[in-house]
């Protein structure tokens, strides 16, 4: 439900996404079969396409067109699917978005090669575009990516982190990817630095807030909407927002310890979401996502006059507020 709500908010662009889904397509195809299949099975199992989404909405304060942008969208949202096989492996994962992972379907060097693959279409694809800078960007983004993934790795089972790491670590897991799709699609599209800036900014922020609401949902959510049991970031070592709010609370410490043993039952840890749920910690989490969020709304009043101006309120609104 709340995806389609999604769809309908940029349903005037389906046209031009359902040309970028086409392409995403021919994009993973290869001469290994193996490569093809696991590459397909990614792509099939759907997501937002929010990344290609802000692409040709930032191009929409420029000189829009859809050959041009394809040559941008297609490249970034490789470079998300290539991210999650990748986080699948890191995190040991078996299911996303209610499907087996690849590194689950097939194995974990399948996997690690599908994204590395994945990851080099990207940079065959943009290569079109003569413009240094949007290789520069999108070389930084990748870059920043990565060491974002080895942050991941570092981070993980620590539950003495502080707030700058967690910050840290999702501004290059999700909030970077997003200020870069604003950014490139404005930059590609000719529009005027001022503009550039102000999308660039946006997308960070709410970049963010996404990422931040994610964390929360990841406890506030059923196993059934997550598609993978709730509270699988805390059990596989990641230590997201609401627990950094309870890391130091005698009340949970010895839980919050306990899950990250690997020795939690399916009962406790029932149990422990419960007690999550009820926690200060989740209203904390929102509030800081509100705060990022009114952060990316003012950026959007800075924007020129544009039709794409309601759009990005529209969507960011939706995934600053979504509830799954």
């Amino acid at each position: 439900m709340e995806k389609m709500k999604l769809k309908m908010l940029y349903s005037d662009m389906r046209s031009d996404l359902d040309l970028i889904e086409i392409e995403l397509e021919k994009a993973v195809n290869s001469s290994s079969d193996l490569l093809n299949e696991a590459s397909l099975h990614l792509l099939l199992a759907g997501g937002k396409r929010l990344r290609p989404v802000f692409v040709l909405l930032a191009a929409k304060f420029g000189h829009y067109q859809i050959e041009r942008m394809l040559r941008v969208a297609v490249p970034l949202e490789l470079i998300h699917m290539a991210s999650l096989v990748h986080d699948d492996v890191i995190d040991d994962s078996e299911m996303r978005r209610g499907q087996l992972t690849v590194k689950a379907q097939w194995n974990n060097r399948v996997a690690m090669y599908t994204g590395d693959f994945i990851f080099a279409r990207a940079l065959e694809y943009i290569t079109e575009i003569q413009k240094p800078e949007a290789h520069r960007i999108l070389s930084y983004t990748m870059v920043e990516i990565c060491v974002g993934e080895i942050l991941q790795i570092e981070d993980k089972f620590k539950l003495d982190q502080r707030l700058q790491d967690y910050f840290r670590r999702i501004k290059r897991k999700t909030a970077l990817l997003i200020s870069s799709s604003c950014q490139l699609g404005a930059l590609v599209s000719d529009a005027d630095p001022k503009t550039i800036i102000h999308l660039k900014r946006f997308g960070y922020y709410v970049g963010m807030s996404f990422q931040i609401i994610d964390d929360i949902l990841d406890f506030t959510s059923s196993d059934k909407e997550l598609g993978k049991p709730a509270g699988s970031d805390l059990i596989q070592g990641n230590i997201t927002l609401p627990i950094l709010f309870l890391k130091d609370s005698p009340e949970f410490r010895p839980a919050l310890e306990h899950a990250l043993s690997g020795n939690m039952t399916e009962i406790e840890r029932l149990e422990l979401i419960k007690r999550i749920r009820e926690s200060d910690a989740i209203a904390k989490s929102k509030a800081i996502s509100d705060r990022y969020l009114k952060k990316a709304l003012k950026e959007i009043d800075e924007l020129p006059a544009s039709p794409a101006k309601k759009s990005l309120r529209d969507i960011a609104l939706y995934m600053g507020k979504r509830k799954f």
